[in-house]
C-alpha cells in the first residue's frame, strides 16, 4: 500500500442538530478503528489548539484512498481534505528497505 499525508478540516453545517453531531462523531470513531485495522489508518495527530487532524493513511492509490477508505468516514460530507502522496526519503531513519 502506498502512504498519503492526509490533511482533514471538519466543519458543521449550521443548523445540524447536536444529537446528528454525536451520531456522526460516535460512528467516526468506530469506523476510524476498523481502518487502522485494516492497515488503512496508521498514525492520527491533532494539531495543539486547532480543529484540524493530520494523519498518515494506506491504500493502493489515490482513487482507493478516497472512493474505498476516506470515502467511508460517516464526516466525511462535512471535511475539507488535503492529500499528499507520499514516498520513502533515502535517509529516512524507518525506511524497511534500507540497506543494512
Amino acid at each position: 500500500m502506498r502512504e498519503f499525508l492526509v490533511e482533514i478540516t471538519t466543519t458543521v453545517p449550521e443548523g445540524t442538530s447536536q444529537d446528528e453531531v454525536d451520531r456522526r462523531r460516535a460512528a467516526e470513531a468506530v469506523r476510524a478503528g476498523e481502518l487502522a485495522g485494516t492497515g488503512n489508518l496508521a498514525r492520527l495527530w491533532r494539531p495543539v489548539g486547532e480543529l484540524r487532524s493530520i494523519g498518515i493513511w494506506r491504500a493502493a492509490d489515490e482513487d482507493e484512498l478516497h472512493e474505498k477508505v476516506l470515502g467511508t468516514l460517516p464526516l466525511r460530507p462535512w471535511m475539507t481534505l488535503t492529500v499528499t502522496a507520499l514516498e520513502s526519503h533515502p535517509n529516512d531513519p524507518g525506511r524497511s528497505d534500507a540497506a543494512r
